[in-house]
Order: C-alpha cells, then sequence, then structure tokens
C-alpha cells in the first residue's frame, strides 16, 4: 500500500502531473494511486525525489505500532 494519492492532494498537484513527471502514462499513475498495482522501487524513489519527501513517507506500514 501506499499514500501517493494523499502526498498529490497535500501538494496540490495532480495525477497527470506525476504522469509527465515521471514519465508513465495517467492510467500506470492512476493504478498506483488507487493501490490497484506498486512501483517498482527505482519508479518509488524518482517519485519522492519528485515530491520532495522521504521515500518513507509514501508508504504504509504494514506493522502495527507499540507502546
Amino acid at each position: 500500500m501506499n499514500r501517493i494519492k494523499e502526498i498529490l492532494k497535500e501538494q496540490g498537484r495532480s495525477q497527470t502531473w506525476l504522469a509527465e513527471q515521471i514519465g508513465k502514462s495517467y492510467n500506470v499513475v492512476t493504478n498506483y494511486c488507487n493501490n490497484h498495482s506498486q512501483p517498482s522501487i527505482p519508479v518509488l524513489n524518482s517519485i519522492s525525489e519528485i515530491l520532495d519527501v522521504d521515500v518513507r513517507e509514501l508508504l504504509v506500514s504494514n506493522k502495527k505500532l507499540t507502546k
């Protein structure tokens, strides 16, 4: 699971804009944003650089935090 859609919304950017930035089709980015498919690690790194966020901010943890 990823948070790409949430980060784009927070930054006021569109999926079309991101698709142009990473050289992928709008459909591919939409699938990433809707968690129908996941970007490869290199693509995820590119997205984090383009959005100027730590790559970990794009991911949803699969572990529950314990206190």
